[in-house]
């Protein structure tokens, strides 16, 4: 009997590798816009309940993954034919904080995505020069950033296989701790079990999470679906 291992293989994405970075944004804009995985729909919360078009998400995912491959920390999960069935993707950047809408016209409901994003990175970091006297340097941390599997089988272990790869490179480069923003509680569960992340406590004991009862555009997610966005992080 053939494992689930044995059907498909893994590999870094290097900057230049354009078809397969074409690939990998495709795989990841699917997952986020939803799959049938055994009759059971599984989707990105937040792009669930907001406006895209498919093009404006895989266009943005695609320019990401364009700049950041060169770091090394894009990895996929390719199947017999070739097809990238899972990718896991971050870079070793500082968190940036913009603070202000970028985007307009179709995609422009991006800004509320990014906006939750920013608010539970910007109380991390500020959290962390609380207690270390000192902003994140750039390749201090590992930021891992997508998250998407469209396979049917071996789902799970394609994810740990992923998590496995950049998280010993980063080990091994000296990176110092990994951070995750994990918008539902399958991601949560995700992190926790395959790369030994914890939800992140800041110095009052608080989990930092921004509660999607609180936007206007995002109450109508269900809360047994998702209740927020937490911060995962993983010393090194």
């Amino acid at each position: 009997m053939q494992t689930t291992q044995s059907l498909y293989t893994y590999h870094i994405v290097g900057q230049g590798q354009t078809e397969l970075i074409s690939k990998s944004a495709e795989c990841l804009a699917r997952s986020f816009f939803g799959i049938d995985v055994s009759g059971k729909w599984v989707q990105e919360p937040m792009v669930g309940q907001l406006n895209f078009e498919y093009e404006d998400l895989y266009d943005f995912i695609h320019g990401y993954l364009t700049s950041v491959a060169g770091q090394g920390y894009c990895a996929v999960a390719m199947d017999e034919q070739d097809q990238v069935v899972g990718a896991l993707v971050g870079d070793t950047n500082a968190p940036e904080i913009i603070g202000e809408d970028i985007f307009e016209g179709s995609f422009s409901d991006m800004n509320i995505l990014l906006s939750v994003l920013e608010d539970v990175d910007k109380r991390f970091m500020e959290d962390f020069q609380a207690r270390h006297g000192r902003e994140i340097a750039d390749g201090e941390l590992l930021h891992l950033f997508m998250l998407g599997v469209i396979a049917e089988h071996g789902r799970h272990d394609i994810i740990k296989q992923l998590g496995a790869m950049l998280i010993d490179k980063a080990s091994t480069e000296g990176v110092k701790f990994v951070l995750g923003e994990a918008t539902n509680p399958k991601s949560i569960r995700v992190m926790e079990k395959y790369h030994n992340m914890t939800r992140y406590k800041d110095l009052g004991g608080n989990y930092i999470v921004y509660e999607y009862k609180n936007h206007d555009r995002l109450k109508g997610i269900p809360s047994e679906v998702a209740d927020g966005t937490y911060i995962l992080v993983k010393e090194l």
